[in-house]
């Protein structure tokens, strides 16, 4: 996180606008602009637990991790600056909870890539605010308004849920697997078997699909989920409360809060960090899987068929197998042994 993304770049070229301003960063933070813009005051809340993580380290308890934004954290901001992300449903629940909260005459500003969408927010804001373009530059624009009314935000009226056989999911904005089961990770429960065992870690849980219709076949099974997102947690709870399922859900960049070792991982990795591709996650999950698997344990992964896993899966456990692929994705599997070449 130490290079700009070009939505901050256009924010940097505004900086004399913010030093005397009390501003709260939010939305799609890519790095750690809050921590270095000079501000009277800056804080942040973010819904991503990995930004969290490197915001935390510079602004201790001025950096808030969660689903909703809260009228404390809010306390004495004036400003809003706001990283459009590119899932429009997310922008909307987190401006109507941002905006609700801070007080009228207050100053947004709203930045994001051309590509985002960003300029649907004049649109989406226009109720309580009217927002007007003030720069364009490396392929983002910025929005600038004052918020003239506070709309009313009731969290509740946000959750949506469908159905996959007799399991119910619950899910939220910015949520994978939002609307559905994904064709990736369909691909990847075809591939397990009934009466599977032991500790199971769900990487990147997403809505929760993977883990409760694994339990629902395999009911011995004891369910870990991670995710980076608030609101990915919150839905996956939902989804096992739903469902009658017991597991364990909670906030992990990858690894980084898991503790002990399990019996298989599982996980459709995310191959994009907002607008950008990254197979960190990706690379960091097969990597760090030997140091979080029990001996005999496996590493379960699905991807695009495309993208470039086998080595990294060889490299790191020695061999590796392809369970099951179409024309756009591969499931892999992986087994911790005795003799593999796994790094520590």
């Amino acid at each position: 996180m130490s290079a700009f993304s070009p939505a901050s770049e256009v924010i940097l070229r505004h900086s004399d606008e913010f030093t005397q301003r009390r501003v709260l960063f939010a939305g799609d933070l890519q790095d750690d602009l809050p921590a270095q813009l000079e501000t009277a005051l800056s804080r942040v809340h973010t819904q991503q637990y990995h930004h969290w993580q490197i915001l935390s380290r510079a602004l201790g308890e001025n950096a808030h991790f969660g689903l909703i934004a809260t009228a404390e954290q809010l306390a004495e901001c004036d400003t809003l600056i706001y990283f459009w992300p590119k899932n429009k449903p997310e922008a909307q629940f987190q401006l109507e909870n941002l905006l609700s909260l801070l007080p009228v005459g207050s100053d947004l500003f709203v930045v994001g890539e051309n590509r985002s969408g960003v300029r649907s927010a004049e649109q989406m804001v226009a109720k309580w605010a009217t927002l007007s373009k003030i720069d364009s530059a490396r392929r983002c624009g910025l929005y600038h308004g004052r918020l003239d009314a506070q709309p009313s935000f009731d969290a509740d009226a946000w959750w949506d849920e469908y159905s996959l056989g007799d399991l119910t999911v619950k899910t939220l904005p910015g949520v994978f697997s939002r609307d559905g089961l994904d064709a990736g990770s369909n691909l990847l429960l075809s591939t397990l078997k009934p009466h599977t065992k032991g500790k199971v870690l769900d990487v990147g849980c997403g809505a929760g699909v993977l883990s409760v219709m694994l339990a629902r076949f395999s009911p011995k099974v004891r369910l870990f989920m991670t995710d980076v997102n608030a609101a990915a947690i919150e839905a996956s709870k939902a989804t096992l409360a739903a469902n009658q399922i017991e597991g364990e859900v909670f906030a992990s960049n990858v690894y980084s809060d898991v503790n002990g070792r399990y019996d298989m991982i599982l996980s459709n990795p995310p191959f994009h960090d907002g607008m950008q591709t990254s197979l960190d996650a990706a690379q960091t999950l097969i990597r760090g899987a030997v140091k979080h698997l029990n001996m005999g344990g496996e590493l379960r992964i699905v991807a695009n068929a495309f993208l470039p896993y086998p080595q990294v899966l060889d490299e790191t456990f020695g061999s590796h197998e392809v369970l099951l692929q179409n024309g756009r994705f591969k499931v892999y599997r992986a087994v911790l042994a005795r003799a593999s070449k796994a790094k520590h």
